[in-house]
C-alpha cells in the first residue's frame, strides 16, 4: 500500500450535537479573512443560511457571540470575528495543528508494513 494516508476528523460535541469542527473553524476563519459571512459561506461551499445557523449554534453553546455583523450603508456592511470568536478559532487550531503529521507517523510505525 504505497502512499497510504490515514484520514480522520476532529470535532467537539455534547448532547446537543456538534459544537466545533474543522469545517466550523474554516467558516470562522473565512469570515475573518473576507469580512463577510456571505463570502465566507461561498468559500466553504454552503448556503448562507446554513453558515448563519452554524454560527448561531456555536454562539448558543458558548454563551457569547462569535461574529459581529453590520448592515450596509455608506461604509458597507460586513461581519468580523469577536474576540471570543478569534480566541475559539486560535485554540481549536492549536489543538489540531500537527495532528496530520503525528497520525501519519503513528500509522507508518504501526501499520505501514502490514497493509502494503
Amino acid at each position: 500500500m504505497t502512499g497510504a494516508k490515514v484520514r480522520y476528523k476532529v470535532w467537539v460535541e455534547d448532547d446537543r450535537g456538534v459544537l466545533l469542527s474543522e469545517w466550523r473553524a474554516d467558516l470562522l476563519a473565512a469570515v475573518d479573512e473576507t469580512g463577510s459571512l456571505t463570502r465566507a459561506a461561498e468559500l466553504v461551499d454552503v448556503p448562507y443560511r446554513t453558515a448563519w445557523e452554524r454560527i448561531r449554534e456555536m454562539e448558543a453553546a458558548l454563551g457569547e457571540p462569535m461574529i459581529e455583523t453590520s448592515s450596509g450603508g455608506r461604509e458597507g456592511g460586513g461581519s468580523h470575528l469577536t474576540p471570543a470568536g478569534r480566541d475559539l478559532l486560535a485554540r481549536f487550531r492549536r489543538i489540531t495543528n500537527g495532528l496530520d503529521a503525528e497520525i501519519q507517523r503513528r500509522f507508518d510505525d504501526e501499520l505501514r508494513g502490514r497493509l502494503g
